[in-house]
């Protein structure tokens, strides 16, 4: 295993190739954390990461089934006295910083 050693260089120069497509997924803290990437022409042509809160608070996919957080939600009240429940529902997913200020 290696780690940063202060004073030393921690990033080692490489050259992308030609073309190509790479894929990184991982069981992260809050979920699955994907990573997609194609190459053409020397360039980083596309670039996607889809981190655990995209997961959790996806939309309804092509066959109409609900994301997680959706689900969870079902069934609770909706009236203005119901907001602490739906916001301990939603806070227990854990939403990444950059998604709770939104």
């Amino acid at each position: 295993m290696h780690g940063i050693v202060l004073g030393e260089p921690f990033y080692q120069a490489h050259t992308l190739p030609d073309s190509g497509h790479g894929v990184g997924m991982v069981e992260a803290a809050r979920g699955s954390l994907g990573h997609w990437l194609t190459v053409e022409n020397g360039l980083i042509a596309r670039y996607q990461i889809i981190a655990p809160t995209t997961w959790n608070f996806s939309p309804r996919d092509a066959s109409g089934q609900a994301g997680p957080l959706e689900t969870a939600l079902v069934g609770l009240p909706a009236d203005a006295g119901a907001l602490p429940t739906v916001g301990h529902v939603v806070r227990s997913f854990d939403p990444c910083m950059v998604c709770t200020v939104h």
